[in-house]
């Protein structure tokens, strides 16, 4: 019996030895080394460099600069004063700005025709602030050309180069000089986005084989020089496409070749002699759509061309035996003649619609000049002579 005592005895100081020794391992703690301070440092940020001048880059400011230095001072600004009258029929003058430049020494100034339109006076001021009264000599509303004449006396001219507009490039760097919102001597650059658009005239009209520019042209700007980067006029600024009217990248000018054709006449007429040749056409090209909806009406048209709806007696286009429509139809544009010839081709050159038509005999025909006209008649294509006339003055 004592020994079994003992026994339980011994487990029990066993026990509590154990337990002790589990307390002690929970209870003593366990040193920490702490991490090392790191100091803080600033980030200092790498010095900007500016990148050398590209070789190709500074030549081309180089340009741009002469450009402006050589012809700068030939630039000039157009004032005009016009006089309107209001509902109590009261004259109310208005005053309206363009730009120009120096066409030869003798004082003419080369500006677009809607900047002259109905001027009373006008005013032709230089770079240097001089100012010189100015007349128009001679207009031509088609091509939106107008030559102005001044009484410089001593005060010295330089007249700006025409360049040749046939020899320029899509992609091409040009310059455009003028002053938009009256600010004078204003200099942009761009590059030719396209050739041979066809744009309205101040009449109605077309002008063919128009320059478009991305070189901001803005209001004021009309009548100044496009140039290219030897300083030659390569077109007269005229219109712009923008919903704000200001430059939105989209500007046309005049080409210089035009300018070459048309000035001189102006100059010695005052006006300029068009080619004509009598008849009345379908404002709307041809197509197979509109060829479709007129069969729906019980009238066949062709489904391309110009259609002519009338031949004028006595005229270029009734001595070559051109026929106009000979009944009417009710379409949505109106009553219209059909029946009649289309023409499709001029000296073996595709017409495509009204204004391809007219921009044609103005850009490349002169009174007097005998053409091929190819026509379609009854579904086959024919080509009859005719001489031009002179377009009657209305």
């Amino acid at each position: 019996m004592k020994q079994k005592l003992y026994v339980w005895i011994s487990v029990l100081l066993l026990l509590v030895t154990s337990f002790g020794c589990i307390a002690l391992q929970t209870l003593t703690p366990t040193p920490v080394t702490p991490a090392p301070f790191a100091e803080a440092t600033a980030s200092i940020p790498p010095t900007p460099t500016v990148a050398p001048p590209d070789a190709a880059i500074t030549q081309l400011e180089t340009q741009v600069e002469a450009v402006y230095a050589s012809v700068g001072d030939a630039v000039v600004n157009i004032s005009v004063t016009s006089i309107g009258y209001d509902f109590f029929f009261n004259a109310i003058p208005s005053e309206g700005s363009g730009s120009g430049f120096v066409y030869d020494v003798q004082g003419r100034i080369i500006t677009n025709y809607h900047v002259i339109e109905n001027a009373e006076e006008i005013q032709v001021t230089f770079a240097d602030g001089v100012a010189f009264p100015a007349s128009v000599i001679g207009a031509a509303p088609t091509y939106d050309l107008a030559v102005l004449e001044i009484e410089a006396g001593d005060y010295p001219l330089r007249p700006v180069p025409l360049g040749d507009s046939d020899g320029i490039r899509v992609g091409q760097f040009v310059v455009a000089i003028g002053n938009p919102f009256g600010l004078d001597q204003t200099v942009t650059f761009g590059v030719i986005s396209s050739l041979g658009r066809i744009i309205e005239s101040p009449d109605g009209r077309y002008i063919g084989e128009a320059i478009q520019t991305d070189a901001a042209i803005n209001p004021g700007n009309s009548g100044g020089p496009l140039l290219d980067l030897q300083g030659q006029v390569i077109g007269v600024n005229a219109q712009i496409v923008s919903p704000s009217r200001a430059s939105a990248g989209i500007g046309f000018a005049i080409p210089a070749n035009t300018v070459k054709r048309v000035v001189p006449e102006l100059i010695r007429e005052g006006r300029y002699r068009h080619p004509w040749m009598g008849v009345r056409f379908f404002p709307v090209s041809l197509n197979q759509r509109l060829a479709d909806s007129f069969a729906e009406l019980g009238a066949e048209v062709p489904n391309r061309g110009v259609l002519i709806l009338g031949v004028e007696p006595n005229t270029p286009a009734s001595r070559a035996g051109l026929r106009g429509g000979d009944r009417s139809v009710r379409t949505p544009y109106g009553t219209v003649m059909v029946g009649g010839d289309a023409i499709v081709g001029i000296n073996g050159n595709a017409i495509t619609g009204p204004s391809r038509l007219v921009a044609y005999l103005e850009t490349y025909t002169r009174p007097g000049e005998t053409i091929q006209v190819t026509v379609l008649r009854d579904g086959e294509e024919i080509t009859l002579p005719l001489t031009l006339g002179e377009r009657p003055e209305f």
